[in-house]
């Protein structure tokens, strides 16, 4: 007998096929997929370099600075436009208020005008009245002198007769409180 060296079991043909076609298929697919992600590393990378040197080149910080700057100018503006909001609505209560005061204002001249009116009315009826008075004091006045220059032709004619009778004395006694009398009647008459 023969020493053997290597031992093989016997294994059917199409057994043997299948499973060298599966070991061939596996380390192809592998490979494969291992190189794939090789290349898309690589392509990954140089990308990343190629956007890292276009981040840092000059015309990049350039857009950068004026992006900051942009950014900065609009932040300043926005709170100016706050600031100016803000002093539109401090005017807008401004007003109000002053439109408020003029309303109390005009309230108030109305009330003022009616007022006046009503003096100037008032003012009208007195100096209608003034004048009614004046009149009365002037038909008084003309009525006194009237009755003096009667009294005085009385008086006259009184002192006339003294000299001719004694008993005429005792009459011009008598008109005197008689005239008297006929003044208080018309003074209680004016008032």
């Amino acid at each position: 007998m023969a020493p053997t060296l290597f031992h093989y079991s016997l294994v059917p043909m199409d057994d043997f096929l299948k499973h060298e076609s599966k070991e061939r298929c596996k380390l192809p697919v592998g490979t494969g997929v291992v190189v794939l992600l090789v290349i898309v590393a690589v392509a990954l990378g140089v990308l990343l370099i190629v956007y890292v040197k276009k981040a840092n080149s000059e015309a990049c910080q350039e857009g950068h600075r004026a992006v900051m700057e942009c950014r900065n100018v609009t932040h300043l503006l926005e709170q100016e436009l706050t600031r100016a909001q803000d002093g539109f609505r401090d005017a807008e209560a401004q007003i109000a208020t002053y439109n408020q005061t003029v309303m109390t204002l005009m309230a108030s001249l109305d009330k003022e005008k009616a007022h006046s009116l009503d003096a100037e009315k008032k003012v009208e009826e007195l100096e209608g009245e003034i004048t009614t008075l004046n009149q009365k004091l002037q038909d008084a006045s003309m009525e006194v002198e009237r009755l003096r220059r009667k009294n005085q032709d009385l008086s006259a004619r009184i002192a006339d007769q003294k000299n001719s009778a004694s008993s005429l004395k005792d009459t011009s006694s008598a008109a005197a409180p008689l005239l008297l009398i006929l003044l208080l009647g018309l003074s209680a008459r004016l008032l």
